[in-house]
């Protein structure tokens, strides 16, 4: 049953690798979206195919042609992990692009907005300060004819200025209640970026920006060692676990088929 569950497990390993494999070389050579996949799956299935019928044929396999054979599955093997790094990398540029480009972009534009509605405010507030003043004189003089005509053209000139200011006051409050909206999608984005920080300032006991991106591109590269190599691996475990099974071999046996030309596989 383990060894199925092995088998079973590489697959699965490989294939998730071979996804992100060819979505990372898409990236790559983006002018070439199908013809890459079409690649990327084929030598993924190659390699895998590669690696089983080696284990397979070892001992019957000319050396040249194991040797050839074993070379290439190391490069193919290199070359998902290259797509591998791509893909992850690409996501952390594609999180750092939205924190940077996106709605932090956005709250500045916003601020820009709100500081015209305020400023355009006070400018209200001078204008209305000078009406008052000027009603003011107008009563002392007296309530003649002209006064009086005079007076009412400027209260009809103050409400319009009343009127003005408030909408922007009413701009102001919609402006601010975007930009809150925007302010906590963006701690919502650095809220994800934490955990990686938690561990540049574990490994560099700093968390600049040079050190989170050092910290990234560690874990990237961990992930990147483990995956591709561990699906292989397990794969020709698999094989051996149920070669041994399916002839009744001990673990004596076993190991003994470990070595093969006097060297230990």
């Amino acid at each position: 049953m383990i060894n199925y569950l092995a088998l079973l497990t590489a697959l699965t390993l490989s294939g998730v690798s071979g996804f992100y494999s060819v979505y990372g070389l898409t990236a790559i050579f983006s002018g070439a979206f199908w013809p890459v996949i079409f690649m990327g799956g084929t030598l993924e299935i190659s390699k895998l195919v590669t690696a089983s019928w080696l284990y397979n044929n070892w001992h019957i396999c000319p050396r040249s042609l194991r040797y050839y054979l074993s070379s290439i599955v190391i490069v193919l093997m290199l070359i998902t992990s290259m797509g591998t790094f791509g893909f992850l990398s690409k996501a952390h540029i594609d999180q750092q692009v939205a924190m940077s480009t996106g709605s932090a972009e956005e709250i500045k534009i916003i601020n820009t907005k709100i500081q015209f509605e305020q400023e355009s405010i006070a400018d209200l507030d001078k204008q209305l300060q000078q009406i008052d003043s000027a009603l003011s004189k107008m009563t002392e003089k007296g309530r003649a004819e002209g006064s009086l005509r005079a007076g009412d053209q400027q209260r009809k000139t103050r409400d319009a200025q009343v009127f003005k200011k408030e909408q922007h006051v009413k701009n102001i409050s919609t402006l601010t209640t975007d930009r809150i909206r925007k302010e906590s999608d963006v701690r919502k984005l650095e809220a994800e970026v934490g955990p990686v920080k938690y561990i540049a300032q574990l490994i560099y006991g700093e968390t600049d920006t040079n050190q989170l991106e050092k910290a990234v591109r560690l874990v990237i590269i961990l992930i990147v060692m483990v995956f591709d190599p561990l699906a292989v691996t397990l794969l020709i475990a698999a094989n051996l676990g149920m070669y041994a099974r399916r002839n009744g071999l001990t673990k004596d046996n076993v190991r003994s088929i470990l070595h093969l030309d006097g060297v230990e596989l």
